[in-house]
């Protein structure tokens, strides 16, 4: 485990799909309980872990978690774990009218999922403010096209089912 992580919202709702009767497992990616099984896996490594959490002091990551998981998932515990062990580290993310996070160009431009612009800008600001800075992702394959930028920009990404998430990457690219 890395010292933070900004985490997908997709993590927490795979990890919290686990359990079949969670709202979220009906239509949480990936679909399988073996690749579920290993994203819960991960977030509860991460849950135990000294890591913190990074969300933005606004409160957008909060809320789309929110909009996405009930308070009994599994994945919102390990959100209210992290506030109650004081491992979360907020950071400053600009919003524009719509409720996207801003990035500088290019990366405004190369990140084209406007949910996930909010994830890129607190783990840069984490990235100026406390060093290392991940963002884990688990079926998403969008993060993988967007790499290369993000890698220039000093962030990690940590890939949890990296072998789907880039099957479903390369799928995509042929289209």
């Amino acid at each position: 485990m890395r010292a933070r992580y900004v985490v997908d919202t997709n993590v927490l709702i795979a990890a919290s799909a686990v359990d079949a009767s969670s709202p979220s497992a009906r239509d949480a990616t990936p679909s399988e309980p073996g690749l579920r099984m290993k994203v819960w896996q991960w977030l509860y490594d991460f849950q135990l872990s000294e890591s913190h959490l990074i969300l933005d002091g606004e409160g957008g990551i909060q809320l789309e978690y929110g909009k996405k998981l009930g308070f009994n998932d599994y994945g919102m515990q390990v959100v209210m774990h992290k506030w109650s062990t004081c491992a979360v580290d907020l950071v400053s993310v600009a919003y524009d009218s719509n409720g996207d996070g801003i990035l500088n160009e290019p990366l405004q431009t190369i990140v084209h999922d406007r949910a996930d612009r909010k994830m890129v800008a607190a783990a840069l600001d984490a990235q100026a403010k406390h060093g290392e800075s991940a963002i884990a992702f688990a079926g998403e394959s969008d993060w993988h096209g967007w790499e290369n930028s993000l890698k220039e920009a000093g962030l990690i990404l940590e890939p949890i089912i990296e072998d789907l998430s880039r099957a479903k990457f390369a799928e995509k690219s042929k289209k």
